[in-house]
């Protein structure tokens, strides 16, 4: 298992380091629109995962091995919902050592919980998930475990405003096959305008889901949503997402592993490794043995073809 990855480009954090701090598939939701797959272990139990000395370690073998290259941050981005871990504090303290800002993509789900909190204090980025403040669309989109309270969680995210110093952002995703009532849109729209985060970043599914039928929005419902939150949020906070990420992906020598690490939690199109191989002289023929050997698995969404790491919440 590696658990640092990258770095690749992200439409949000620039040159982002991944830290998969979490085994496939453990999460408190089940996103319709997952790029990683089904959920396996819906929980919202928080656990000991992964020794805190051996994410370091994987961190520093990975910036070693860049060398000049520039790093904007270094994320929590994981096979799973990453405060799950129990251990974030100390892997923040540990990972301080090497003077690059520390950010967490989060599903939000247990903001609610003090011991997430204070852990989530600790990072110079949080990236909180807001799909729907209407709790029927919720259901949909993200398909919680049983035990979450939607309320709890809005109100744990306002709560953790109160206290925190560092750059917030969300970020929605907008799905082409739901349907989203005029005031379900400004319902969350009014929140996220009382979060006052620096950013809030509309998204839309660009990358294989977990559910086949998920599609990109049609133009019509763009058109209908980000209206709503450039007048409510204000045009200079809000920002639409849904493009493609570029080519900027950094890989060592190690190419095999590189883009199984990458692949594991970030489905990667076929014209990008065909550019990153040519840069390299090196043929497309090992992308074809690592599907023919079962490492990789090969995808098809929206006209594109991508390729993935074969995990189980794939099968």
């Amino acid at each position: 298992m590696t658990i640092a990855f990258g770095p690749v480009p992200s439409r949000r954090l620039g040159k982002s380091l991944g830290i998969n701090n979490i085994p496939c598939k453990f999460c408190s939701y089940d996103c319709l629109y997952c790029q990683v797959g089904r959920t396996l272990n819906k929980t919202t139990e928080r656990r000991n995962f992964y020794n805190p000395e051996n994410i370091f370690k994987s961190v520093k073998e990975k910036i070693d091995k860049l060398s000049n290259e520039k790093i904007d941050y270094l994320t929590f981005v994981a096979d799973g919902e990453p405060t799950l871990d129990i251990n974030l504090s100390k892997e923040v303290e540990m990972l301080r050592n090497f003077n690059i800002p520390i950010a967490i993509i989060t599903n939000s789900s247990l903001i609610w919980k003090e011991d997430v909190k204070n852990d989530l204090l600790n990072f110079d980025l949080v990236s909180f998930k807001v799909d729907s403040t209407d709790e029927k669309l919720w259901m949909e989109i993200n398909r919680p475990h049983k035990d979450l309270v939607l309320d709890k969680i809005l109100e744990g995210i306002m709560d953790f405003r109160d206290s925190y110093k560092g750059k917030l952002i969300t970020e929605t995703m907008i799905l082409g096959n739901v349907n989203y009532t005029e005031e379900a849109i400004v319902k969350t729209a009014e929140f996220l305008k009382d979060l006052k985060p620096n950013k809030c970043y509309l998204n839309t599914p660009i990358r294989p889901s977990s559910e086949k039928h998920v599609k990109p929005p049609k133009i019509g419902i763009l058109n209908k949503i980000l209206p709503i939150f450039n007048e409510i949020i204000g045009k200079d906070k809000v920002e639409l997402l849904g493009k493609f990420e570029g080519y900027e992906f950094i890989l060592s020598d190690d190419i095999e592993n590189d883009i199984l690490a990458i692949t594991s939690v970030h489905p990667m199109r076929e014209e990008v490794i065909k550019e990153l191989l040519n840069k390299r002289n090196i043929s497309f023929d090992i992308i074809n043995k690592m599907v023919e050997e079962g490492k990789l698995i090969k995808l098809e969404y929206n006209g594109e073809i991508f390729y993935m790491k074969k995990i189980k919440s794939r099968e």
